[in-house]
């Protein structure tokens, strides 16, 4: 019987094709613009050059090639091969720029204070030790420096009645709209027992992520729960109106 943390990588490892596929999607659109906007707000004041960028948990490389195309030093990580493959490969010129690196997000494998940003998408609510991660992120922060987090309320329907009634709806929406349904190219059963087993399918966020974070010492807490609105395709907006994405930013 395998792990949690090994089937939580043989998912994502198994998955990294299709989601590459979506990533690619996001980069020859138009909203790509958008997340770099949002993104450069949190940056410090300084050079290029003098400011080191970790994306935790990169997936097929969508912050990293953004922020690469933008001239900054960026390391990038995560927990499958495949994924960094794909990531690199979706990167094209850009991978010689940009640091790739295999890691667990919640035992990162650099110095303290190495970094003057450190950002993650849609990665907190599937790990098995998520406020070991926030601290391991705050760790490797540079006095100042930014954590940004995008994330959402992803399988929270497992427990909470409404949120399943939100979940379906959605799901008739993307139909009723002739919109692509983003669940039907998951392997969900697979996924759903994932989420049963880690710890934020149960919680309430970002309540709880401002809770931990305080407790680890971040400061200047700001959490934007329309964010969604300024980032997400009208299709995002359609498949997942029941979960909307929030964006969380701190300072070390």
């Amino acid at each position: 019987m395998k792990e949690l943390g090994e089937k939580i990588v043989s998912y994502w490892g198994n998955r990294a094709e299709g989601y590459s596929e979506y990533n690619r999607e996001e980069l020859a659109g138009d909203k790509w613009q958008d997340w770099i906007t949002e993104i450069k707000k949190q940056l410090p004041k300084k050079e290029k050059s003098e400011i080191r960028i970790l994306d935790i948990g990169t997936g097929p490389g969508f912050f990293a090639i953004l922020l690469a195309q933008e001239g900054y030093q960026v390391t990038a990580i995560d927990c499958t091969a495949e994924m960094l493959a794909e990531a690199q490969a979706n990167a094209g010129a850009l991978a010689a720029q940009i640091t790739w690196k295999l890691m667990d997000a919640q035992k990162l494998e650099f110095a303290d204070e190495s970094f003057d940003l450190v950002l993650s998408r849609n990665l907190t609510w599937v790990l098995e030790e998520p406020e070991t991660a926030y601290a391991e992120w705050y760790r490797v922060l540079k006095p100042e420096g930014i954590m940004l987090n995008f994330d959402a309320n992803w399988y929270r329907y497992l427990y909470d009645e409404e949120m399943r009634k939100g979940y379906e709806a959605d799901r008739a929406a993307t139909e009723a709209n002739q919109v692509r349904d983003e669940y039907i190219n998951t392997d969900i059963d697979a996924m759903e027992e994932i989420a049963k087993n880690v710890p934020l399918s149960r919680k309430l966020r970002p309540e709880w992520d401002r809770e931990v974070l305080q407790h680890i010492g971040f400061s200047d807490i700001d959490i934007d729960t329309d964010i969604w609105k300024h980032l997400w395709t009208e299709d995002e907006k359609v498949n997942f109106a029941s979960t909307p994405m929030f964006r969380i930013a701190a300072m070390r």
